[in-house]
């Protein structure tokens, strides 16, 4: 059983790493169960660039998800340089045409699996309720929830037609806030319903994965939502009937990393509910050893259910075998 833990826990874990190609210790963690990685700005230098990385992680294990932020518009990493060759989600919502929405989804589905990225942190679920917002903003579809959610629906099913997992985020909704979550906890107020309508589109569209918000949202819980059972279990799973990949928001995040720590979050954050925990852009082998070995302590010693430990890593496992097969169109 112990062995089976400590893949488990390696399978939960989304690390990035410095440079444009994987150093060694990421080929260890793979061979040891890593579920995926995230790349960032700073591992993309061209598209040849990034098929040889990511043919490379490959190599070490087929069935691996490779993970980006590719919204269009503000928010791209495959075109970090140059800025998006692509409308951001405001713009889609300005002109409110579906099928656009869906093609550009599908177009940039199809260059991030060209390239072997075959999970992308797309779309931005946030209705933009809050006009002093500092972080979502125009990444928003709009301020309505209906407008936003039939376009995320659109673009959930654009970018997954693709064969690349679709992620909205931020559970369960990061608009109606003026604080930012890269700096503090932010506080979220307002109609929870609306802020949840883009969530409930996405999961009826058949997304693949949610990303978790580090935010409170007092109605229903002081903890962040990253590490409430109530919002991730309860809300999410039960009343949403969400049954795929429940990611975090980078646990390097100041509202996070600032408050509990990003080992001690990593454990909350499994406990609540969430299945795969990303780690953020600075990160090296020692926090990934220290972050694996908290978790696979916390299961063996029973403050993490070992059965809930097996769960995520079965979601990751199922996700990724998803993104492997063939593209479908």
């Amino acid at each position: 059983m112990t062995d089976e833990l400590d893949r488990a826990a390696a399978t939960c874990l989304f690390p990035s790493f410095d440079g444009i190609i994987a150093p060694d210790w990421v080929r260890r963690w793979l061979e040891r169960g890593l579920g995926g990685v995230v790349l960032f700005a700073q591992n993309i230098e061209s598209p040849d660039q990034v098929s040889s990385l990511t043919r490379s992680l490959r190599a070490e294990r087929r069935e691996l998800l490779v993970a980006t932020d590719e919204e269009g518009g503000d928010v791209t990493r495959l075109e970090a340089r140059t800025g998006s060759s692509y409308p951001g989600n405001w713009a889609l919502g300005v002109v409110d045409d579906l099928p656009l929405t869906e093609e550009v989804a599908a177009s940039i589905g199809a260059e991030l699996a060209a390239v072997g990225i075959n999970f992308d942190f797309a779309p931005v679920a946030d209705v933009n309720s809050n006009p002093d917002n500092p972080v979502i903003g125009i990444r928003s579809f709009g301020s309505e929830p209906a407008l936003v959610s039939r376009h995320v629906a659109a673009f959930v099913a654009g970018l997954q037609r693709r064969g690349v997992a679709a992620c909205a985020k931020h559970f369960p909704g990061h608009g109606d806030t003026s604080q930012d979550s890269h700096l503090e906890l932010p506080l979220v107020g307002g109609d929870l319903d609306q802020g949840l309508a883009p969530f409930r589109a996405a999961i009826a569209a058949g997304v693949r994965s949610v990303m978790t918000a580090h935010v409170r949202v007092l109605p229903l819980d002081d903890e962040p939502a990253t590490l409430s059972p109530r919002i991730l279990q309860e809300l999410l799973r039960e009343e949403l009937g969400f049954g795929g990949v429940a990611i975090t928001d980078a646990l390097e995040m100041r509202a996070i990393s600032a408050t509990v720590g990003v080992e001690e979050a990593a454990v909350r954050a499994l406990g609540a509910g969430a299945d795969a925990l990303c780690l953020g852009a600075q990160v090296d082998e020692r926090l990934v050893e220290s972050v694996h070995r908290v978790i696979l302590g916390a299961a063996t010693s029973g403050r993490l259910a070992p059965a809930r430990l097996l769960e995520a890593a079965a979601r990751v496992s199922e996700l990724a075998a998803w993104a492997a097969r063939p593209s479908p169109g």
